[in-house]
């Protein structure tokens, strides 16, 4: 009774912590949600409390095994919050929506964790640190990293093509970004960058590495290679458009199903590249597993 008793007010107390957490961040957690309609890059957002709340509940068991309060520790964490959100209400004005709604998320996300970690204490927050870091996922990137980003993946994308243009003999002029083709001239833009397919397939990773992964360096591994296969990908699809547009029918550059579409065939592509690395990493672990399980049955 005493265990169900203290259980009961663990889930009360995190209760009022989550409703405070909505009251206080109402507006910009609606506008975040908003975004996530509107804004491509960060369609995936909407997913990410979902994904979180099922680890929850499949590790529900061991995260509440061992449940105490942890007042001092949450409390530091909920006046850290406090802070980041006082910094957000006066100088919100100075930053674009995207780094006011970042700012505010880690905020709200700060606060509900301090609030998680005063209700349930240290031993069930560790318990539960992968559901809860995940929802860092949240936070719209902001605007310096996202632009180094795609800066990244566009150079990246751009070298792939000219090394494909060089590799197959396809008669192209390269000028910065622009390559011209006898009857067409393509630009490798900030749309093209790649950025939308890199965000989903990095959270996905960390999902992939979680499960099926258990070394720290070879989850990091994969996580990763997320940048050279996107640019690799990235770089098939503009040479892919810009073959069809040269020798087909320039609408395939502007107006086509595989232009404005065709981002999910190729995130396939993506994917199929990452399985033989997830593969080799995941094999090797089992390996390792398996000679020290010899190991120990000779000793035995």
């Amino acid at each position: 009774m005493q265990i169900s008793r203290k259980m009961i007010s663990g889930h009360l107390c995190f209760l009022f912590f989550t409703a405070v957490t909505l009251i206080l961040f109402y507006t910009p957690l609606r506008e975040l949600m908003i975004l996530s309609f509107h804004k491509e890059v960060y369609s995936h957002i909407i997913l990410v409390p979902l994904v979180s709340g099922y680890f929850f509940y499949l590790n529900r068991e061991t995260i509440f095994a061992n449940t105490r309060p942890s007042f001092v520790p949450g409390g530091m964490v909920v006046i850290f919050s406090a802070i980041v959100y006082l910094i957000g209400t006066y100088q919100g004005q100075r930053l674009n929506q995207n780094d006011y709604l970042s700012l505010m998320t880690f905020s709200a996300l700060i606060c509900w964790g301090g609030g998680f970690i005063l209700s349930y204490g240290h031993r069930a927050f560790h318990a539960a640190l992968f559901p809860l870091l995940y929802l860092v996922f949240m936070i719209p990137i902001p605007s310096v990293v996202l632009e180094w980003l795609i800066h990244l993946l566009r150079t990246g994308s751009v070298e792939v093509v000219a090394f494909i243009f060089r590799l197959t003999g396809v008669p192209a002029v390269r000028e910065g970004y622009v390559f011209h083709l006898p009857s067409v001239s393509i630009e490798v833009a900030s749309q093209c960058s790649g950025i939308r397919s890199t965000i989903v397939l990095f959270i996905s990773s960390i999902i992939a590495g979680h499960v099926f992964l258990r070394t720290g360096w070879k989850k990091v591994i994969l996580s990763l290679s997320i940048f050279p296969v996107t640019i690799l990908k990235n770089g098939f699809r503009i040479v892919t458009l810009a073959l069809l547009g040269e020798y087909v029918d320039e609408t395939f550059l502007t107006n086509s199903i595989l232009h404005k579409n065709g981002g999910i065939l190729f995130l396939l592509l993506a994917v199929l590249l990452l399985l033989p690395i997830l593969w080799v990493l995941s094999r090797s672990e089992t390996k390792v597993a398996e000679e020290l399980n010899s190991e120990n049955r000779a000793e035995k």
